[in-house]
Order: structure tokens, then C-alpha cells, then sequence
């Protein structure tokens, strides 16, 4: 079973960038899509968000 939920160790992977980063930029995402403190961010969401496509983060990842 596939993961559609985005943790910040996720942001990492697939950014670079460092912990502190990762969680500014899942803020960020959050902020962009009207999501509430407890709302997570989908995969698919964070790739559209950083204009990659779904599949490219999905191998990443998975």
C-alpha cells in the first residue's frame, strides 16, 4: 500500500535541502492550499506545488 500523505523527511529526499527547510516548505504548501495545522499535504499536492511531475517524485520516493 502507497503512501498519499508528505512528512518532512519526504521534503528532504526529494528537495535536498535540509530538515528546517523541508518543514518551512510543507508550511508554505499549506498556506497555499487553505490547509488548517492538522490538514496534511498530499504527494501530488507537494509536486504540483514545486512544478515537478507526479511520477518523477513518486520513483524518487517509493
Amino acid at each position: 500500500m502507497k503512501r498519499i500523505v508528505l512528512h518532512t523527511k519526504d521534503v528532504m529526499i526529494i528537495t535536498g535541502k535540509s530538515e528546517r527547510y523541508s518543514r518551512e516548505l510543507i508550511k508554505k504548501m499549506k498556506d497555499h492550499y487553505l490547509k488548517k495545522s492538522h490538514q496534511y499535504v498530499s504527494i501530488k499536492e507537494c509536486a504540483e506545488y514545486l512544478g515537478l511531475k507526479y511520477d518523477e517524485v513518486e520513483k524518487v520516493l517509493f
